[in-house]
């Protein structure tokens, strides 16, 4: 991948993140669950010897910029 779509990725990331921390319907519980379901599949798929799907990583770097916008520990 070039470096400008590192970039740009990094810029979706961050704003994908913002617009869900900044959303009050998702509760601070929420964004910790979904965090910890998803690290749960990524574990499995890892034990398994499978590729981790892109996406998957992708999620967990949303979920934890949002998280940490929101001040959740």
């Amino acid at each position: 991948m070039s470096r400008f779509g590192e970039r740009e990725m990094e810029i979706d990331i961050e704003a994908t993140a913002a617009r869900l921390a900044a959303d009050p319907r998702i509760t601070d519980y929420d964004f910790w669950r979904s965090l910890r379901n998803l690290n749960n599949e990524i574990f499995l798929i890892a034990s398994n010897k499978e590729p981790i799907p892109f996406a998957m990583i992708r999620w967990r770097a949303i979920l934890r910029q949002a998280r940490s916008r929101r001040g959740c520990v």
